[in-house]
């Protein structure tokens, strides 16, 4: 993993796209902070806090589809782009912004 820093944001290179493969979802570990990102079946990236607001389920297990990712513990489901939740009252997902660099390596932004 490599970084690169600019005022208030530092960008990870997470490594190669292939690394996270169609319609699954990986956890990543970013200092104190856990990730899960997600590379839907039609090729979209979106990076999200990696558990449930509900009861902590790791939601790189989770089933994804349709925008959605659905929690694997209790089913709760949330849109990929917001992380608002969808027909439950969780609170909403912390989302991070990602996108592919030229090279088509995954690039995590945080705010410093």
């Amino acid at each position: 993993m490599s970084i690169m820093m600019t005022p208030g944001r530092v960008m990870y290179n997470l490594g190669p796209l292939d690394r996270l493969p169609l319609g699954e979802g990986r956890t990543f570990q970013i200092g104190e902070t856990r990730i899960a990102l997600f590379r839907t079946r039609s090729g979209e990236v979106f990076a999200l806090q990696a558990s449930c607001p509900h009861k902590n389920g790791p939601l790189a297990d989770g089933m994804t589809g349709d925008g959605k990712v659905v929690c694997p513990l209790h089913g709760y489901k949330f849109h990929l782009a917001s992380g608002e939740p969808l027909g439950n009252t969780c609170a909403s997902l912390k989302t991070y912004e990602v996108s592919l660099g030229a090279n088509g390596e995954i690039l995590l932004g945080l705010d410093r």
